[in-house]
């Protein structure tokens, strides 16, 4: 029970560790392209070629002093921002990152759950990040804040209704609403994946006709 425990644990580690590292060097290579594109160095300072810059950039916003307006209702205004940040990432709880592997006698999955019904998972737990905007909006007790965070609520629903549809070949196709099952039905080759498949099926149900 412990080992199960402690493989859990440190399975989120990695995964979650790796993720944020993964973001903010996503953010290092976007300016350091923007850069390149409007002619100017981008980061260069902090560390060699700047690649240090992100952990400054972190560092730096830790210490920030946090500005709060007037009125506002301090303790769901602070929720706000954990709640978004939490939903994202629950959501790759289910999400694989590697294939399985063997450490003594063991088989390790590079996910922390994997469930039946991901996909749905996915959807659901992606849709409560909205209400984090939308908390901020109103705590702020600003009306144009609320009317701000409610126009949020209704374009993520809009943004659902498409990836839902996005979504429908690939499931039946796959046939499982579980993400591991699916990224192991399209491994070995890029012929395997479901792209050009779900991309017809959508045709088919949205013009009627292939």
């Amino acid at each position: 029970m412990i080992l199960e425990i402690a493989i859990v644990v440190v399975k989120v580690l990695v995964i979650f560790v790796g993720l944020l590292t993964a973001i903010a060097y996503s953010t290092y290579l976007e300016r350091k392209v923007v850069a390149h594109i409007q002619h100017r160095i981008g980061p260069n300072m902090v560390g060699p070629l700047g690649l240090f810059q992100p952990i400054a950039d972190a560092v730096k916003l830790l210490f920030k002093e946090e500005v709060e307006p007037a009125k506002v209702n301090i303790i769901f205004y602070s929720l706000a921002p954990m709640l978004s940040f939490l939903v994202a990432c629950m959501a790759i709880a289910v999400v694989p990152i590697s294939d399985t592997f063997n450490i003594a006698g063991r088989q390790i999955e590079m996910l922390i759950s994997n469930l039946n019904v991901a996909i749905l998972y996915v959807l659901a737990v992606s849709s409560l990040g909205i209400y984090g905007i939308v908390l901020a909006g109103w705590s702020s007790n600003s009306k144009y804040s609320l009317l701000g965070g409610i126009r949020s609520s209704a374009q993520m629903i809009s943004y659902e209704i498409s990836l839902g549809l996005g979504l429908i070949g690939v499931i039946l196709i796959s046939q499982t609403f579980s993400i591991a099952e699916i990224v192991r039905q399209q491994s070995g080759s890029i012929f395997n994946w479901y792209i050009q498949a779900a991309c017809g099926i959508f045709h088919l149900f949205y013009f009627g006709h292939c």
